[in-house]
């Protein structure tokens, strides 16, 4: 088969080489039926005995031009382009359906990820939120002379009331206020060992004291005989012992009357009505 007679690939062409090829397909097929019909006229012109054997030329011609490309190959390019426009189409459609759809599954993961974040975020707030005000408990154990005839010793304890989870508490140094008329005044505090900041794992009970020293000479006298003293305890609470947001700070406010070293109990026995010798403090509500 030679390259003339070869099968002509539409797909290779362009579209002005494509229309030149229908263009050329539909002038040889007027020149010929213009041929045929000449033929026809010469034929009948003839008649006969010879319009049998005409007949058969004339078909023979026809035949020979629709082998040329006048018919069944037009509507072959025809049918060949209309299908490769219609693939075409095909492929655009589903590409932008998939990249829609890609899209919307891309957005749809992302919202539910943050989503999921900001959930996990909010349950991990709520249970160190537990851990830090409903599981640790805070009390004030005690508050004794010290031997040096001017100081206090205050006594603390922490206390997880879930001991399964622990519970990582930074203690910062107790201050202590001592209120003259309608004023607080610190007064100097340190621990026994001299450490100021700590980190407890808080796992089941821990206690810690404070040493502290009121030296105002105008202290208030709410009750007869009794410094008002009052204890600021914060802390820094996490459930992991290397925390990055996940703190929380709670702040205690402790409130007692004290008495003063070299009290007159007998004096305060009877103002109070004691029935035995004046304790070194009264613990009083928060206010």
């Amino acid at each position: 088969m030679t390259s003339d007679e070869r099968p002509l690939d539409l797909s290779t062409l362009s579209p002005a080489e494509k229309d030149r090829v229908i263009l050329g397909l539909w002038t040889d097929l007027r020149d010929e039926r213009a041929k045929s019909r000449a033929l026809e006229r010469r034929l009948a012109e003839v008649g006969g005995s010879t319009a049998a054997a005409d007949g058969t030329l004339l078909e023979e011609l026809r035949r020979r031009g629709t082998r040329k490309g006048d018919g069944a190959p037009s509507r072959g390019v025809r049918v060949r382009l209309g299908r490769g426009l219609g693939l075409l189409r095909s492929r655009v459609a589903i590409g932008l359906v998939t990249v829609t759809a890609l899209v919307f599954a891309l957005d749809f993961g992302v919202g539910w990820y943050q989503q999921r974040q900001l959930e996990q975020k909010r349950q991990a707030d709520l249970r160190l939120q537990q851990a830090a005000f409903a599981n640790l408990f805070v009390d004030l154990v005690n508050i004794a002379y010290e031997p040096d005839g001017k100081s206090y010793r205050l006594t603390q304890t922490l206390r997880n009331l879930d001991p399964e989870h622990p519970i990582y508490v930074m203690l910062s140094p107790v201050r202590v206020f001592e209120q003259s008329g309608l004023v607080w005044h610190e007064v100097p505090t340190h621990a026994p060992s001299g450490q100021s900041t700590t980190v407890v794992k808080l796992t089941d009970n821990h206690s810690f004291q404070t040493i502290f020293e009121p030296n105002l000479k105008d202290w208030t006298e709410l009750i007869p005989g009794y410094m008002h003293i009052r204890f600021d305890n914060d802390m820094l609470i996490s459930q992991r012992s290397d925390p990055e947001d996940d703190i929380v700070e709670r702040d205690d406010p402790y409130y007692v009357y004290l008495k003063p070293h070299g009290a007159d109990d007998a004096a305060i026995r009877q103002a109070m009505k004691f029935t035995g010798p004046p304790p070194v403090y009264i613990p009083m509500p928060a206010h």
